[in-house]
């Protein structure tokens, strides 16, 4: 399912890099990527987010990857297990072990990657949060956005979920939120295009 909505194409300098919102003064800050700052209201340095501004995604997001990964690390553990031991001996089953452990590995990676992802919607833009290793906060200023769009593949739509695309004037600032209810993407999608057509019209 694919539901975009265009935002109204903001006032001319705007989407210029280094552009601020009257069109003449310095880029603005917090737009596009950077770390999550420690001394912001509502971050969450370990991980958790116990902020109550801060909104996660839904746990069948977790189920959905899982299903991908091992879609993915069980046949080619299998081929690398039986058809070497076939061939060679059985001693050569042993190559299904990268694989398995690969699985292994992933299936815990994929629970702190879940929990990870968060976002939180703010007076003038929206934050959105993920990573473990390395930890990425993206800001996505209403005024910026050009397009949102929900969409479902089938997988996704079997576990009940849609994600949240966000196009912005520059590539950069661009982001998107995986595992939401489809009411919540929907929400979302008409609430960031009202504020994103009431900013675009006050440049």
């Amino acid at each position: 399912m694919t539901d975009p909505i265009p935002i109204s194409p903001a006032t001319p300098g705007s989407g210029q890099p280094g552009s601020g919102p009257d069109g003449t003064g310095p880029a603005e800050p917090g737009t596009g990527h950077r770390p999550t700052d420690p001394q912001e209201p509502g971050s969450f340095p370990d991980g958790t987010g116990s902020d109550p501004a801060w909104r996660g995604v839904e746990r069948n997001l977790l189920p959905l990857r899982r299903c991908v990964l091992l879609a993915w690390l069980l046949p080619l553990a299998a081929a690398a297990g039986v058809v070497p031991a076939l061939i060679a001996g059985p001693v050569w089953a042993l190559c299904a072990l990268p694989p398995l452990a690969a699985a292994g590995w992933g299936w815990g990676a994929l629970a702190r990657n879940w929990r990870s992802w968060r976002y939180r919607e703010r007076a003038d833009d929206l934050l959105v949060s993920r990573g473990v290793l390395w930890r990425e906060t993206t800001v996505v200023p209403y005024g910026r956005m050009q397009l949102v769009e929900v969409t479902s593949g089938p997988l996704e739509r079997r576990f009940g979920l849609a994600s949240l695309q966000l196009h912005t004037a520059a590539a950069t600032t661009d982001a998107g939120i995986p595992g939401l209810a489809p009411a919540e993407a929907e929400r979302l999608r008409d609430r960031l295009t009202e504020l994103g057509e009431a900013r675009s019209a006050g440049l």
